[in-house]
């Protein structure tokens, strides 16, 4: 009787070293993605997909040279799960969020596409970014600026 009372304190004691070592992992994740710089909070979502991705996900957003890349808050995925070329990237719209999303309501909606070779601008959103004021400065600011040396044929 004594024996698979030890077996389960050690299966136990295994799952919530398992769980810590998890959560451990995802906030030093987190603290390295903050901490290399051009790194926000914002939500994000691809309108019409269905599953996880046609709804809002929370995560971190760095900014780089080429590309937005997209995190996921809860991961311990040390890649970006989303990328979003900065090449041809416009703004489709803008909104403030329904009630039924669930959002903050500091944040605004914003509905990114790409442009066609042809220079003609989308008339969907492909993606949808939400992240409040200041984030979305920073956002549009980023992507009206471009890196020196930089040669870029839209």
């Amino acid at each position: 009787m004594e024996q698979p009372l030890e077996f389960l304190r050690w299966a136990l004691l295994a799952l919530v070293l398992c769980a810590v070592a998890v959560v451990c992992a995802g906030l030093l994740r987190r603290r390295l993605l903050l901490r290399r710089g051009g790194t926000v909070e914002c939500h994000l979502r691809s309108p019409g997909m269905r599953g996880r991705r046609g709804s809002w996900r929370i995560g971190l957003c760095r900014y780089g040279s080429e590309n937005l890349g997209w995190f996921p808050a809860f991961s311990i995925r040390p890649r970006p799960t989303a990328e979003l070329s900065r090449r041809g990237l416009v703004i489709v719209g803008r909104r403030s969020p329904e009630p039924a999303e669930h959002l903050p309501s500091d944040v605004t909606v914003v509905q990114v596409g790409w442009a066609a070779q042809d220079g003609r601008e989308p008339k969907t959103a492909e993606m949808e970014i939400a992240m409040n004021d200041a984030t979305l400065t920073g956002f549009l600011s980023w992507m009206e600026s471009m890196p020196p040396g930089t040669r870029w044929e839209a």
